[in-house]
């Protein structure tokens, strides 16, 4: 299986290194020297990491046959491919890579389905799934243990125990508006019967 890791940003000095946007939990392992990367376009590659450090917070790597700042140019926006293996699990038995949680359904602990999740969204304070509804609207759901309360990879599912508000009834919602509406029309006809 081939999972995009990074994608190549600006040149950073003139001796071929570029800045790293990461897109993997691991950056040790899969963007350490020595990793051999597929990459999109395929033209650019692959790239054997020749070096790697952090400057400023951001990653910075230099690629084998990479050293002058025109190279280093050349690649930017390129994406990083590693190849994993499908049944390969972090060491940490409360962490998940991205591709294992793609497609997971989603349910409530009650058993009602929430959706399916179609995306891993990482921000610097904790990650969101991005979980398409049956009637294609989305609903963002902390990845935290007090919401998401089991991963289950062998039934592909996701439980979660939302607190209010969090997942919204659309078909509720709507009765809510709609009681509304029906409130104002009721005291527009009260108003108008007052006024006759």
């Amino acid at each position: 299986m081939q999972l995009v890791v990074a994608r190549i940003g600006r040149a950073h000095g003139i001796k071929g290194e570029v800045t790293v946007e990461v897109r993997t939990d691991e950056p040790e392992l899969r963007l350490g020297p020595g990793a051999v990367l597929a990459t999109d376009p395929a033209s650019a590659g692959p790239l054997t990491i020749e070096t790697g450090r952090v400057h400023s917070g951001r990653l910075l790597l230099r690629f084998a046959g990479v050293h002058d700042r025109t190279g280093a140019e050349a690649l930017r926006n390129t994406l990083l491919i590693a190849d994993v293996d499908p049944d390969e699990r972090p060491e940490d038995d409360d962490e998940y890579y991205d591709h294992q949680l793609i497609d997971l359904d989603v349910v409530t602990k009650d058993g009602d389905e929430v959706g399916r999740i179609t995306e891993i969204s990482h921000l610097p304070t904790q990650d969101l799934f991005v979980v398409e509804r049956p009637d294609g609207s989305e609903v963002y759901v902390p990845f935290v243990s007090e919401i998401v309360t089991e991963i289950d990879l062998d039934e592909q599912r996701a439980v979660i125990d939302p607190p209010p508000g969090l997942i919204d009834d659309r078909a509720a919602r709507d009765e809510v508006a709609d009681g509304h509406s029906a409130s104002a029309r009721d005291a527009a006809a009260e108003d108008a019967g007052e006024e006759a």
